[in-house]
């Protein structure tokens, strides 16, 4: 892994006694104790994070922080938060190991009475290995440690060096490198001692300070009560430097986990316990739009660049999250008007910043014209029952500002409507990101849901115009609120105007042949993760303005919830509607009963169409296999008795219930526009049909 040349931890200086020559007082010296001294003398020296030789810093070879083996991303984030630094007196760096050091090695030769030594030689080659007699933990004065726990920690640490055991260098080196990493140590010098009864071996150590306090510095994003928490348990103890690696960890982890672009980049201890740990965050420094082709050249773009980066939440002097990031893709690919979205960071030169670089390749065209055809619920009878076939012109980025322009015919055998619907998703100089739609429109749809009769049918005609407003208000939480003007009216099937139907009951509230009415909305919506069966919420309320007195005025309230639970493979989904009205409306305006969306095992309005309502669904789905899927459902729905109370009663002369239940088995196959529904359901009235439906019910 590359190594990360920038990242730097510094600590305070202590200063080690300078190598020098042996001298030796005696005419004569044991001459395996000497080789031991020249072997010892000619080793590495090494130094401890926490230790400086006399004043001169060492640094050790920079690595890699263990933690960032586990994230591969963590060197490109450790790149961006480089910073010019002044070198400290004393610094170390991370590693591939944890933050262990070495410690300088050296020996010195202590007052002998001028009695010879002597000592047995084993081992062949360079291994020279020389008996050991005694091995002993002295502070660096070589007088006891006042800690008898540190003792312990240091001759728990050793592996080789044993009383009576023949040594050579390499395994004295090697249990140096055992104290020191048991995190406790600042420094340990093994110094051999010829005593009369063998060689002694002292590892002179000096014990980490005590930790009292921390400072730490750049940790803008950092809780500050994570930061506390990682260190409180090692207040008023000796600093571990096994424990320090592990908080390190932690708060690179922390960075890590939230897609943060920030790492601890330095920690020193300071005279008096104190810790002084330091964070890098890499912020935001600027965000530019780069816009490509299909083949990655750089080309100019139609869409206005402040029109993109307006519809970013990342923002500059941000902390640069790349879950934020890629929360800003799915946002500018939702635009509808880009086919790839990437976003680059890139190091802002020495500032320890990062650039934004998004590019973005824009679809071959935002205008065009489209064709389909869909099914409608509300005709069940005819050669062409239900198909509907619809053509439009279309512009999905006006003037570059992501604004929709469409232009829409459906025309079905009863059904047609004609369609002119322009779109601001944003509205310029709002910072809600309130979204703005105008429209006008004109309709034919049958009336038989709530008025057929044998013998002929009749349509609801209605011209339609109207301005809305929508904002998000909460998470998940969206808002919407208009004004509409509505003209509707009922025409037989010759085209011409009624006011009543065929069993008398009126078409119209106002008596004429259409009612006029000028609707104030309100909507609010709620959508959980936007998996299939997650839950939804949505309640909307049309009030009738007294702007004429010709103009009706009425209170509509309809609420519909839904809620998804997973039962193991299977996944149970709950759902509920209801609404009711007040007030003088128009009988086609009723709450319709019985359908594909509404109480299945019925044909579309054949349970009651009523003022208020109810309806609840149970259904449980399993898989099948592959994209297939069951699905075994029960419905109920009532009018709660309010169908006498629609003008004319409709539901009463066609001898409708009022109230029904089915229940029934499907299948489910996903497609590009949802769930394509199959199913086949009983009603109460022990009659049976089959439904088709396309994504989930309302």
């Amino acid at each position: 892994m590359h190594q990360n040349e920038d990242v730097r931890f510094t600590s305070s200086s202590i200063k080690l006694p300078q190598f020098c020559p042996l001298t030796l007082h005696h005419p004569t010296l044991n001459p395996f104790f000497t080789n031991l001294h020249l072997l010892l003398q000619n080793f590495p020296k090494f130094q401890h994070p926490f230790h400086q030789n006399g004043g001169i810093s060492q640094t050790l070879s920079k690595f890699t922080h263990p933690f960032h083996q586990k994230f591969n991303l963590q060197n490109a984030i450790l790149q961006f938060l480089s910073k010019p630094r002044n070198i400290n007196p004393f610094s170390w760096s991370l590693s591939n190991t944890p933050l262990l050091c070495c410690a300088s090695i050296a020996l010195t030769q202590s007052n002998l009475d001028g009695t010879p030594l002597s000592g047995p030689k084993t081992g062949s080659g360079n291994e020279e290995r020389v008996l050991i007699s005694e091995v002993l933990v002295r502070n660096k004065d070589g007088e006891e440690l006042e800690r008898k726990d540190l003792e312990s920690e240091a001759l728990n640490a050793l592996k080789a060096c044993r009383p009576n055991s023949a040594l050579t260098v390499r395994e004295v080196q090697e249990d140096v490198h055992r104290i020191v990493a048991s995190g406790y140590f600042c420094s340990c010098m093994p110094v051999a001692v010829d005593t009369r009864d063998g060689i002694r071996l002292v590892f002179q150590v000096e014990p980490n300070q005590e930790f009292h306090g921390l400072v730490c510095e750049g940790a803008n994003v950092l809780p500050a009560s994570f930061i506390e928490d990682s260190f409180r348990d090692g207040y008023g103890k000796i600093v571990n430097i096994k424990r320090l690696d592990e908080i390190i960890s932690s708060i690179n982890g922390w960075y890590m986990e939230r897609g943060l672009f920030g790492a601890v980049s330095g920690i020193e201890m300071l005279s008096g316990g104190m810790i002084r740990l330091e964070v890098s965050e890499a912020e935001v420094n600027n965000i530019t739009i780069r816009f490509l082709d299909r083949t990655g050249e750089p080309t100019v773009g139609k869409t206005r660049p402040e029109t993109i980066l307006r519809q970013l939440t990342t923002k500059k002097g941000q902390v640069y999250s790349m879950l934020q990031g890629k929360r800003d893709v799915d946002t500018v690919l939702a635009m509808g008007i880009m086919e790839d979205v990437s976003i680059i960071p890139q190091p802002a030169g020495d500032t320890g910043k990062v650039d934004l670089v998004m590019n973005v390749v824009e679809r071959k065209s935002g205008a065009g014209i489209s064709a389909g055809g869909g099914i409608s619920s509300g005709i069940t009878s005819g050669p062409l029952a239900g198909l509907i076939g619809s053509c439009a012109i279309y512009h999905k980025n006006l003037f570059g500002r992501n604004q929709k322009l469409n232009l829409s015919l459906e025309r079905g055998q009863i059904d047609s409507i004609f369609r002119i619907n322009y779109t601001d998703p944003w509205i310029e100089g709002d910072d809600k990101r309130t979204s703005r739609s105008m429209m006008i429109q004109n309709s034919r749809t049958p009336g038989s849901l709530v008025h057929n009769h044998p013998g002929g049918s009749l349509t609801i005609g209605r011209v339609t115009a109207g301005i809305e407003y929508s904002r998000p208000f909460r998470p998940k939480w969206n808002g919407t609120a208009g004004i509409i003007f509505q003209r509707a009216g009922a025409r037989d099937d010759k085209g011409n105007p009624i006011i009543r139907d065929y069993y008398s009951s009126p078409l119209t509230a106002s008596g004429n042949t259409h009612d006029d009415m000028l609707l104030a909305k309100l909507e609010t919506v709620y959508t959980g993760s936007g998996d299939p069966g997650s839950s939804v919420f949505v309640f909307n309320m049309d009030q009738g303005l007294p702007v004429w007195s010709e103009w009706l005025v009425f209170n509509r309230v309809n609420a519909r919830a839904r809620k998804g639970l997973v039962l193991g493979p299977m996944r149970l989904l709950l759902s509920f509607s209801g609404g009711h009205v007040v007030g003088n409306f128009p009988p086609h305006e009723a709450f319709v009963l019985g359908g594909t969306n509404s109480v299945r095992g019925y044909e579309e309005g054949t349970v009651g169409s009523g003022r208020s309502y109810a309806v609840g669904c149970g259904e449980i789905s399993f898989p099948l296999m592959g994209p297939l899927e069951g699905a075994v459902f029960a419905d109920y729905g009532t009018d709660l008795g309010s169908g006498p109370s629609v003008p004319g009663d409709p539901a009463g002369a066609r001898l409708k219930p009022g109230s029904g239940y089915g229940c029934g088995v499907g299948i489910r196959v996903d497609s590009p526009l949802g769930p394509l529904r199959l199913e086949y359901a009983f009603n109460d009235q022990r009659t049976g049909r089959f439904h088709f439906g396309v994504g989930l019910r309302n």
